[in-house]
């Protein structure tokens, strides 16, 4: 089996990281951008995570998608469609880069309120934060090579966050 996933402490370097790949995904977007985030577990200090950075890009128009796309690939990003996530596009990463993953999200795309609405919850709220953290070690002990299964089981926990602060009708 290979790629296992691995729940590291915090590291405060992701930020920076973050940084460096929002500058570079910035400057071909431009204008199609409306927002770069960095969401995910890497976003919210003292968490621990799987060591990859997890990049939202929200567009200023969705009739921009297909330019970001090329944009993009100037870089080095290869586009692979939604991955089951009607309106989350994803983007593998460039050859050399850091680990990271990046998603291309039309301007009111549910799935980007999803995940700022969760990490700014764990940014403010450390013992949601810290029960996530032991919920994802816990479960990369237990499904260390069944990602699926792992993501899976993260969902209740996710979702009922989100539920608690994101009002029904725009979830």
């Amino acid at each position: 089996m290979h790629n296992p996933i691995i729940i590291v402490d915090y590291d405060p370097q992701w930020p920076e990281l973050f940084e460096e790949l929002r500058a570079r995904i910035a400057m071909v977007l431009g204008d199609l951008a409306a927002a770069i985030e960095h969401v995910g577990s890497t976003a919210v200090p003292r968490l621990a995570a799987k060591p990859v950075i997890d990049i939202d890009v929200l567009l200023s128009s969705a009739d921009g998608l297909p330019e970001a796309i090329e944009r993009l690939a100037a870089l080095g990003y290869a586009y692979r469609g939604d991955l089951g996530v009607p309106g989350r596009e994803a983007f593998g990463q460039p050859l050399g880069q850091p680990a990271h993953h990046l998603y291309v999200c039309p301007p009111d795309n549910i799935e980007y309120r999803r995940h700022i609405a969760f990490r700014d919850h764990l940014r403010a709220y450390p013992e949601s934060a810290r029960r996530y953290g032991e919920l994802k070690r816990n479960l990369a002990a237990e499904f260390r090579y069944e990602r699926e299964r792992y993501n899976t089981a993260k969902t209740e926990f996710v979702n009922n966050l989100i539920g608690a602060v994101l009002p029904p009708q725009t979830r």
